[in-house]
C-alpha cells in the first residue's frame, strides 16, 4: 500500500478514475464484441449475395459461352472464380455448418428460377482465416468455384472513434475532479476551522450552509466550539475567583507574620507565604494562557527574540555575556506578541537558571514552518525527563527551593502558548553537551 496516496481527495479521485477505466474497458469490450458480430453478419451477407448473383448470371448462359461470360464479369476486389468439373477440395477443412447455413440463407435473397438453382453447394475454409471457397453445381454440367476474401473484423475502424473516446474520457475525468472537490471541500473547511480553533478558542463559527450533511457537521462543530469556549471561560473565572479569594488571606497572614517576635521564625513564615504567592501567581497564569484573548497580529520575530534576551540580561546581569542571538534581523509571522514573548522568556530564563546562559538560533521558514532553537551549555537532562518536564508542577529538582527552581510551570506555560499558535516545543540533549529547546511555529 506504499503507492496508495495519503490524501483523501487523491484517493477518491483515483478510485473514481479506476472505476471509470474499468467501466470504459467493459463498455469497449461489449462494443467490440457487438461490432465484430455485426461485421461478420454483414460480410457473410455480402458473400452470399455476391455468390448467388454471379451464379445467376452464368447459369443463364450456355455451357459453351460460360468461360467468355465469366471473363467479362466484374467479380469484385479479391474474388476469384473458375469453372470446374468437380467440387472444391482446397482448403481441406469444410466451413462450419452455422456459417455455411448463414451464407445459404443470404443467397436466397437473390431470386433464381427453380430449374436453374444449384444442385449442390459445398463450402470450405474458415471465413475468419481470410477467405472462404464456395462451389455451386450447375443443373446441366460442371461447377462454379468462387474464392471470396472475408476481411477480419475491425471493431475500432472508425474515423471519429478515437476522438469521441478521448473527449468522453476527458469529460468524465473533469466531472470526477469537480465532484471530488465538491465532496472534499467541506472536509478541508472543517479541518481549517479545527486548526483555527486550536490556535484561537474564540475563532469565528463555521457557516451552517450547504448540503444537509455538511450543514449538520458545521452545526455540530459550532456546538462543540461553544462548549469548549464555555468550559475555558468557566475555568478562567474559577481560577480568577480562587486567586482573588486566596490573595486576601495570604496578605493577612503576611501582616500578622510581622508581629512574630522570633526573627528566624518570622523570616521562614514570610518566605513560605511568598512562595505560596508565587505558586498562586504562576498557577493563575498557566490557567489564563489557554484562554488568552489577545488578538493575533504581525510580529517581527527577530526583534522579539532580541528583546527577550535584552530583558533577561537586565534581570540577570551575571548571565549577560552568555546570551546570544543568531538569525535574520527581521522575520515576520502572525501571532500574539505578549504570549509569544512570555513563552520565549520562560525558555531563556529556564536555560539561564540551570546553565548560566542561552543561545537563540532563528532559521528562515522552510516547508511552511519556522524553527527556533534555544541552546545552553549546561549539564543537559536525563533522557527520561525530556518530556516529563512539560508536566505542570513537575521539577527535576524536588526541594522546591526558590533559589534552585521555580514552581514547575514555566515550560508547561511555554508549550501551551506555542501549541495555541499551531506550533510546539520539545527538549533534547546536544551532542556536545547541554540542552536544546526546539520551537516550531507555522510560517
Amino acid at each position: 500500500m506504499t503507492l496508495w496516496p495519503r490524501s483523501l481527495a487523491t484517493r477518491t479521485l483515483l478510485t473514481l478514475l479506476l472505476g471509470l477505466a474499468f467501466v470504459q474497458a467493459a463498455g469497449l469490450l461489449i462494443h467490440a464484441l457487438d461490432r465484430i458480430g455485426l461485421q461478420r453478419q454483414a460480410d457473410l451477407r455480402t458473400a452470399g449475395i455476391r455468390t448467388a448473383s454471379l451464379y445467376r448470371t452464368l447459369v443463364a448462359t450456355s455451357i459453351a459461352e460460360r468461360p467468355a461470360e465469366l471473363k467479362e464479369l466484374e467479380l469484385g476486389d479479391g474474388i476469384t472464380a473458375t469453372l470446374a468439373d468437380a467440387p472444391p477440395t482446397d482448403p481441406p477443412d469444410p466451413t462450419p455448418p452455422e456459417i455455411a447455413q448463414t451464407i445459404r440463407l443470404n443467397m436466397a435473397y437473390v431470386p433464381i428460377r427453380s430449374r436453374n438453382r444449384p444442385r449442390d453447394i459445398q463450402m470450405r475454409g474458415l471465413p475468419w482465416d481470410g477467405a472462404v471457397t464456395i462451389g455451386l453445381k450447375f443443373p446441366d454440367r460442371g461447377w462454379l468455384v468462387l474464392e471470396l476474401p472475408i476481411p477480419k473484423p475491425r471493431p475500432w475502424h472508425s474515423p471519429t472513434f478515437l476522438l469521441a473516446f478521448v473527449l468522453m474520457t476527458v469529460a468524465a475525468a473533469l466531472l470526477s475532479l469537480w465532484a471530488v472537490r465538491q465532496l472534499i471541500g467541506p472536509v478541508a473547511t472543517l479541518a481549517a476551522a479545527a486548526e483555527r480553533l486550536g490556535r484561537d478558542v474564540n475563532s469565528p463559527p463555521l457557516p451552517e450552509t450547504g448540503p444537509t450533511e455538511v450543514a449538520r457537521a458545521a452545526a455540530a462543530f459550532n456546538t462543540m466550539a461553544t462548549r469548549i469556549r464555555r468550559f475555558v471561560q468557566d475555568r478562567t473565572f474559577l481560577l480568577t475567583a480562587i486567586g482573588h479569594d486566596l490573595r486576601t488571606p495570604i496578605t493577612r497572614l503576611k501582616l500578622r507574620a510581622e508581629f512574630i517576635e522570633d526573627d528566624d521564625l518570622r523570616d521562614k513564615f514570610i518566605a513560605d507565604l511568598d512562595e505560596l504567592d508565587t505558586m498562586l501567581t504562576a498557577t493563575l497564569a498557566f490557567g489564563r494562557d489557554a484562554a488568552d484573548a489577545e488578538p493575533a497580529t504581525a510580529i517581527d520575530l527577530g526583534a522579539l527574540l532580541r528583546t527577550v534576551l535584552d530583558e533577561v540580561a537586565d534581570a540577570r546581569p551575571d548571565a549577560a555575556e552568555n546570551l546570544a542571538y543568531a538569525g535574520p534581523e527581521h522575520l515576520t509571522l502572525s501571532g500574539r506578541p505578549v504570549a509569544l514573548k512570555r513563552a520565549f522568556t520562560n525558555l531563556v530564563t529556564n536555560a539561564v537558571k540551570y546553565a548560566g546562559g542561552a543561545h537563540i538560533i532563528l532559521t528562515p521558514p522552510d516547508g511552511g514552518q519556522t524553527r527556533i532553537l534555544v541552546e545552553d551549555n549546561g549539564p543537559g537532562l536525563p533522557p527520561d525527563e525530556l518530556e516529563r518536564v512539560f508536566d505542570p508542577f513537575y521539577r527535576i529538582e524536588t526541594s522546591r527551593n526558590r533559589e534552585t527552581g521555580g514552581t514547575g510551570l514555566g515550560l508547561p506555560i511555554a508549550r501551551n502558548i506555542l501549541r495555541a499558535h499551531g506550533g510546539d516545543v520539545t527538549l533534547s540533549n546536544r551532542p556536545g553537551g547541554g540542552a536544546r529547546a526546539t520551537v516550531v511555529l507555522p510560517a
